[in-house]
């Protein structure tokens, strides 16, 4: 399904994430410009976490805020989503004083990958088949 003009960015936003998320699990290969050290990687995920995933997921909780009413569905995924995000930031901010980071980056990892592919399978799908193009064009300027 094509991505809606309004949720692309958002959608773009997801691919540097996934990288992180394979860049972090357990055994991932090495990746040309990227760290390949557990402590190195730790930094770059607090790091991306705080430069754009923190952000990220404010704009997604807004547009959840507006559509979870729309469907009974949505309503379901978005409690989902809120959460998840709720996790993830007690991951990455657990990074910086946990005793087995390798353990916490590959928990990360698989939480981070499995999140984001609901978003883009489940969730964005959802909000562009109950959405009106009138509703849709009215969130654009809260996503910015």
């Amino acid at each position: 399904m094509k991505r809606h003009e309004i949720l692309a960015p958002l959608s773009r936003e997801h691919h540097g994430a996934l990288i992180l998320a394979q860049l972090i699990k357990r055994n991932a290969p090495d990746y040309k410009g990227l760290p390949f050290t557990i402590c190195d990687k730790v930094v770059y995920a607090i790091n991306y976490y705080k430069k754009e995933l923190k952000t990220h997921f404010k704009k997604e909780e807004i547009l959840l805020k507006q559509v979870k009413t729309l469907h009974p569905s949505i309503a379901v995924i978005s409690d989902e989503i809120v959460a998840e995000h709720a996790l993830l930031k007690t991951l990455f901010l657990s990074l910086s004083n946990t005793f087995d980071p390798e353990a916490v980056l590959n928990e990360l990892g698989n939480e981070l990958d499995a999140h984001i592919r609901k978003e883009e399978r489940i969730l964005f799908p959802l909000i562009q088949e109950h959405c009106t193009e009138e509703m849709l064009q009215k969130l654009q300027p809260l996503l910015a």
